[in-house]
């Protein structure tokens, strides 16, 4: 391997590992921003109102998964990009290699042509003597010199892509320093609404905190009772996973299996999830790999209505697909819910629902 090999692909690797350096727990990578943040600052009343406090820590709570989301999708931007430089080094390595060669070849076709003396074919014929092998040999000049063209023209070529090789690898790299700068804000950000809300938290009294529960629960079984009201004519509360194809039963059976396991932001198991990181591995164990994000899931896999929705199918929350569970039949969902929590199952209308989308149409 020449010395130009061994440097591209040492700055290959150097690539993949700085990826996998930013993609671990505690650094950051990035994608849009994630909108406008809630306050960080925590200051209840003495006397608090815990409606006010849980409205606030809901809101904390959408904010970090937006965040989330943005920090997923840019570690997910990071891994094609890191990908695309590893296989341009790779290209710029072996053009080099082909242009070396071709170089030698056109040395050599120089140094043929230098050692003939550079005589016209006319005088060439005239001195010789026997003017039917110098015809044979004008032959085969004529054929070299035809190859001796089109090797110039590969060699120009290859040049040509050699440039367009690394002109792309640059954009890759700054494309790739873009994002470990914006998943490293979306990190930050994340980090600072979980703190915020953790902190609201640790300002309950422990009575205030079994009443904050109840209130989330009352919440909760409040929007299920509403959501079975509208949709139960249409029989979507009914069945269990029978209702699923092979793959969704599959995609089920995984979701299930991680019951009790803790919510992680950024985390795809297998010890722990966030929401959608549950829903895209439970997926990909049944064969069928679907976007990592919530809101790549709704936006790229098929949207089916509610009252059709099968188990295994994914039900995205809030306008701004910043939540996402699976169905898993009977009017039940399971889902990686927030920092502080654990998966889960629930009922599918206890949170405001987006649409549902089908991972295996």
């Amino acid at each position: 391997m020449g010395t130009g090999k061994r440097a591209l692909v040492t700055t290959a690797v150097t690539v993949v590992c700085a990826v996998t350096l930013l993609a671990a727990p505690g650094t950051a990578f990035a994608a849009p921003d994630p909108g406008p943040s809630v306050p960080v600052a925590a200051t209840p009343a003495p006397s608090k109102d815990l409606q006010a406090v849980r409205a606030r820590l809901d809101a904390l709570y959408h904010d970090a998964a937006v965040a989330t989301d943005a920090y997923n999708a840019a570690e997910e931007a990071s891994k094609e990009q890191s990908s695309t430089i590893v296989a341009l080094a790779q290209r710029i390595v072996d053009g080099r290699e082909r242009l070396a060669e071709l170089k030698d070849r056109a040395g050599a076709a120089a140094r043929a042509q230098y050692r003939s003396g550079g005589l016209p074919d006319e005088a060439k014929l005239i001195l010789s003597e026997d003017p039917s092998r110098f015809l044979d040999d004008a032959g085969r000049v004529r054929q070299g010199q035809k190859a001796t063209t089109g090797l110039l023209a590969e060699l120009t070529t290859v040049q040509a892509d050699l440039e367009q090789y690394a002109r792309d690898a640059a954009v890759q790299w700054q494309k790739l320093e873009a994002g470990r700068k914006a998943k490293a804000a979306a990190q930050k950000r994340i980090e600072q609404q979980i703190a915020a809300a953790k902190k609201l938290e640790a300002e309950l009294a422990q009575e205030e905190r079994v009443r904050l529960a109840e209130l989330e629960r009352q919440a909760a079984q409040q929007a299920q009772t509403r959501w079975a009201a509208e949709v139960g004519d249409t029989g979507v509360l009914g069945g269990g996973a029978s209702g699923a194809t092979a793959q969704g039963e599959k995609a089920v059976d995984y979701a299930l299996a991680q019951r009790g396991k803790p919510y992680e932001w950024g985390a795809e198991g297998p010890l722990s999830y966030d929401c959608s990181g549950l829903t895209s591995q439970a997926w990909a164990g049944a064969g069928t790999p679907i976007p990592r994000t919530s809101q790549e899931q709704w936006r790229r896999l098929k949207h089916v209505d509610v009252q059709d929705m099968r188990p295994g199918d994914l039900i995205v929350y809030f306008s701004d697909a910043s939540h996402v569970a699976m169905y898993i039949g009977e009017g039940k969902m399971v889902h990686a819910p927030r920092p502080g929590r654990s998966v889960t199952v629930a009922g599918a209308g206890s949170m405001p629902i987006l649409g549902v989308v089908r991972p295996d149409a």
